[in-house]
């Protein structure tokens, strides 16, 4: 990893969120069909990754197998062997390593890679994340909606740019579930922001405008980002609080 990575460009390229998928056209979310597409529009990307069981870093949204693919059970009870031979939704695409998709990208866009948890962690995901990095010189970043992930990847890699996850966190919409209403409100309003010193916020589209994330955005010019934008009223509250898009469905 650069010892110093510059951070300008976050924020100024729409995000394909997942890539560029597209059921009907046979690109489905996190694979490396969508990511290539995503390069070729000239976005940016975000993906979704978690460890195998071997602990490599796999590119896949859900901790279970079933929605897209013919396999069942949890996603981190295989191996890296294993999953990336699982087809994704009757495609040839089949789940990819953080490194297949670091080689497709080739530094051509930015990347933004989101850490996915469940519970307790010794930050195994973390570090993996950071060892895969390592070589990579184009535009990435990590980001998270668990706070104390975005902490230890301030303690593990400074300079590896990072972003919080986050949006009202009311009880019908909350990505993480169990939060108590204390949790709802310190994630809400971003308390934790002088433990994780985000250098961008991703908030959710329709909990914006904020008071939070625009303050931070507005006063500390820290770059905020709107997921997922699927409508053009979407595409109209991020432009009214200035927020770059994480887009599905939609052209920009």
């Amino acid at each position: 990893m650069e010892k110093s990575r510059v951070r300008d460009w976050i924020g100024k390229l729409p995000v394909a969120h997942r890539g560029l998928h597209n059921v009907l056209a046979g690109r489905i979310e996190n694979t490396l069909s969508a990511v290539r597409a995503a390069v070729d529009a000239g976005f940016a990307i975000e993906i979704d990754v978690q460890l195998s069981a071997d602990g490599k870093v796999m590119v896949f949204h859900d901790s279970m197998l079933e929605r897209l693919t013919s396999e069942t059970g949890r996603m981190d009870a295989r191996t890296s062997d294993e999953l990336t031979g699982i087809r994704v939704s009757a495609t040839t695409d089949t789940i990819p390593l953080l490194t297949e998709v670091l080689a497709a990208i080739d530094g051509k866009v930015p990347l933004y890679i989101e850490l996915k948890h469940e519970g307790p962690t010794d930050w195994g995901l973390e570090r993996a994340v950071i060892a895969d990095l390592k070589d990579y010189g184009g535009p990435v970043a990590a980001m998270s909606f668990e706070p104390t992930s975005i902490v230890a990847l301030r303690r593990l890699a400074p300079d590896l740019p990072r972003g919080i996850v986050a949006e009202a966190f009311t009880s019908d919409t909350a990505e993480i579930s169990g939060l108590g209403a204390w949790e709802r409100f310190y994630c809400r309003h971003l308390l934790h922001f002088f433990s994780t010193l985000p250098h961008f916020i991703a908030y959710r589209v329709q909990d914006l405008p904020a008071p939070a994330p625009v303050m931070l955005n507005t006063i500390l010019a820290i770059p905020l980002l709107a997921w997922t934008v699927r409508t053009k009223a979407d595409v109209e509250r991020a432009k009214l609080t200035g927020a770059q898009m994480i887009f599905e469905g939609l052209t920009p």
